[in-house]
């Protein structure tokens, strides 16, 4: 994301077009929000979604006067919560807190029960957090360089981690095989705590985690950092290096962001994203996302609905080379 638009780069490169369905612009019956708002957050409690939902509906209840009541419906990759929103009446009080699996479940899984560009308007990108490359601290490893040169020195490849078959960890290690020119052998995990456990112990060398996840970790010498899949540095860490300055083009993030049901009038779409807007350059957001690492910035529907646009395509490609498929 960036400051006027939503990214340093990627983002107003795609804005020219978003095929999402446009939002209505019906008006409202009455001032929204005049009651609770159900936020759905289709991922179990915990997690960076449910994360930064806290931190921002916290925010949003007090400055709009009602409450936003988070639910968590995981399941499926996220597909069981996303269902009900995309079901739900269009009417502002049920909203999805969502993140990356938005652009990538419609290509691991067949006759899913709703389309993603159908029946969801975009609102407003939340964050973006970049996954950090860590190793067991025993490996030989401190460099992109010595993790392939690792790699193509083991007959076998190297086993990598994952929180799960179609997580964007396994997507990122799938695209950091074919870009290093390299062999990975995908050790699952149902979740990415258990994944970066499994590291600590060494009983699997490396993963791509959620670059919240395991800053203390590496502060405190329980893994080691070897990259990151941002853009830049990390403000909490910027002795990492990004993954892109050894292999050009190499970037992928967990991002956050709040979709409506299709039909949800403009008016209502409009004053949540400036809502969210605001909450977001809010000091106690702000800095609560500067130490989880969450990059946000003020940003339009058409912008998120473009950023959306381009994850989709990005991820397409990665799950077709992979061949993954989850249902």
């Amino acid at each position: 994301m960036a400051g006027a638009g939503v990214t340093r780069r990627g983002l107003l490169a795609a804005a020219a077009v978003v095929p999402f369905a446009k939002a209505q612009t019906a008006p409202a019956q009455t001032v929204w929000p005049d009651r609770p708002v159900r936020v759905m957050v289709p991922y179990p409690p915990a997690g960076g979604a449910d994360t930064t939902a806290r931190i921002l509906y916290a925010r949003l209840s007090q400055d709009l006067g009602q409450q936003f009541a988070i639910e968590n419906r995981g399941g499926a990759g996220g597909t069981i919560g996303e269902e009900a929103v995309a079901k739900a009446t269009p009417d502002g009080y049920t909203i999805l807190h969502d993140a990356t699996a938005f652009s990538v479940n419609a290509s691991l899984y067949t006759n899913l029960p709703f389309d993603y560009r159908r029946d969801f308007d975009p609102v407003v990108l939340v964050g973006r957090v970049a996954n950090i490359l860590v190793a067991t601290p025993s490996v030989p490893v401190t460099t992109v360089a010595d993790v392939i040169a690792f790699a193509k020195a083991s007959p076998d490849g190297i086993d990598m981690a994952s929180s799960g078959n179609g997580t964007l960890q396994h997507l990122l290690l799938e695209l950091f095989a074919r870009q290093a020119g390299i062999k990975i052998n995908h050790v699952p995990y149902r979740g990415g705590g258990l994944a970066v456990t499994d590291v600590m112990a060494g009983q699997v060398k490396f993963v791509f985690s959620n670059g919240s996840a395991v800053v203390g970790l590496i502060r405190g010498g329980k893994v080691k950092a070897i990259a990151q899949t941002g853009e830049g540095r990390l403000a909490s860490l910027p002795d990492i290096p990004a993954m892109s300055e050894s292999l050009p083009g190499f970037e992928g993030y967990d991002w956050n962001g709040i979709f409506v049901p299709h039909a949800t009038p403009s008016t209502i779409v409009r004053k949540l994203n400036a809502a969210v807007n605001a909450a977001l350059v809010s000091a106690p957001v702000s800095a609560r996302f500067a130490e989880l690492n969450v990059e946000s910035h003020p940003n339009t529907p058409e912008q998120f609905g473009a950023y959306v646009e381009a994850q989709m395509a990005l991820w397409n490609r990665v799950v077709k080379d992979a061949n993954i498929r989850l249902g």
